[in-house]
């Protein structure tokens, strides 16, 4: 079986391995108060353009979502995200265990609008029982989002410019940020993602590390007790190191935006060959992740061979899949899953 599901199947970069061994008997401090930690924050802060941002990190993408929405909202306030938001339809209702709402908002391609945030802002606060509503108090968007689209630099400008006006704290998910940041059509940079935003992460997991996540803090109200929040919510690891190692190795010399390069330039041969056999795509993704529209037959024949996700039901006869490259994708494993898509 040839797996195409998601993108964080194989292990870590063999950089990353090969940095862990060299260092394995070597003594740090615990909970991230290492020299490995403090120079992959070094490198993250020079990435973001030498603002003045703080650098903590999580084991894993849910757990960082959770721990930053809860550290930002009050007990009677929600966060406001896409309705086919991660945290929305991928996180077994996490955000809720932790007692804040999901405040769903209308996307057909993933992606919010500052002019949807004004809008449900305004009718929070205009409707005369709001004091019996949960209030929007942060929104969430991701980069690339759900469905493999990005947001532009002038939307997340936008964006950022209503948020800061409504003072509710804007959060970008970067689980997949590198493949969002090396796509060909991407616009976005790292310093401008630190500039827009008041928190976000950039996702180790799914771009070569064993496991991890970055967040970066650049609204300073935020940062009040964050390690007190990390700590409770089990996301302080006591090897810390271990997260460091992986963030400084994916930080020296590029590696994180050349895997993640990799990993697309695949994708869009793949999404090449799904429009020239003449599928549908039900969304238009540049990044890792491709969603072709296949007839059912179709479907059935690749999964004899391949494994990727269902997406959704268009029709009684074609459905809506999801193909993801990854860091580790094989070009030979492209190049014989395109065969077969000719061959139907």
């Amino acid at each position: 079986m040839i797996r195409f599901e998601c993108d964080y199947l194989e292990g870590a970069h063999p950089l990353i391995l090969k940095r862990m061994e060299e260092t394995n008997f070597e003594q740090t401090a615990g909970y991230g108060e290492d020299a490995f930690c403090a120079s992959a924050k070094e490198k993250i802060r020079k990435l973001c353009g030498g603002i003045d941002v703080e650098v903590h990190f999580l084991v894993g993408g849910t757990q960082t979502n959770f721990t930053v929405i809860s550290a930002a909202l009050r007990p009677h306030q929600g966060v406001l995200a896409a309705v086919t938001g991660h945290i929305n339809v991928h996180e077994t209702g996490a955000v809720e265990a932790v007692g804040h709402k999901v405040l769903a908002l209308p996307s057909e391609d993933g992606k919010i609008r500052a002019s949807q945030v004004r809008m449900a802002y305004e009718a929070h606060w205009n409707d005369k029982d709001h004091e019996h509503m949960v209030q929007p108090g942060m929104v969430y968007i991701s980069h690339p989002t759900e469905n493999g689209t990005l947001y532009g630099k002038e939307e997340l400008q936008a964006l950022h410019e209503v948020c800061q006006e409504l003072s509710l704290p804007l959060f970008l998910d970067g689980a997949r940020m590198g493949y969002g940041l090396m796509s060909e059509a991407g616009t976005l940079t790292l310093k401008d993602i630190a500039k827009f935003t008041d928190v976000f992460y950039i996702g180790g997991t799914k771009v070569g590390a064993l496991f991890g996540e970055a967040v970066v803090i650049a609204n300073p109200l935020l940062r009040k007790d964050f390690r007190y929040f990390i700590k409770q919510n089990g996301g302080m690891l006591a090897k810390g190191r271990l997260l460091g190692i992986q963030f400084d190795t994916l930080f020296t010399d590029g590696l994180y935006f050349e895997i993640a390069k990799q990993a697309d330039a695949l994708a869009m041969r793949l999404k090449d060959a799904f429009v020239k056999k003449g599928y549908r795509l039900r969304y238009d993704s540049y990044t890792n992740q491709q969603f072709p529209i296949l007839p059912n037959d179709h479907m059935e024949k690749l999964k004899e061979k391949y494994s990727f996700a269902f997406w959704e039901e268009v029709d009684a006869s074609h459905s809506a899949v999801r193909f993801c490259t990854s860091w580790a994708t094989k070009e030979a494993a492209v190049d014989e899953l395109i065969r077969d898509i000719e061959a139907l």
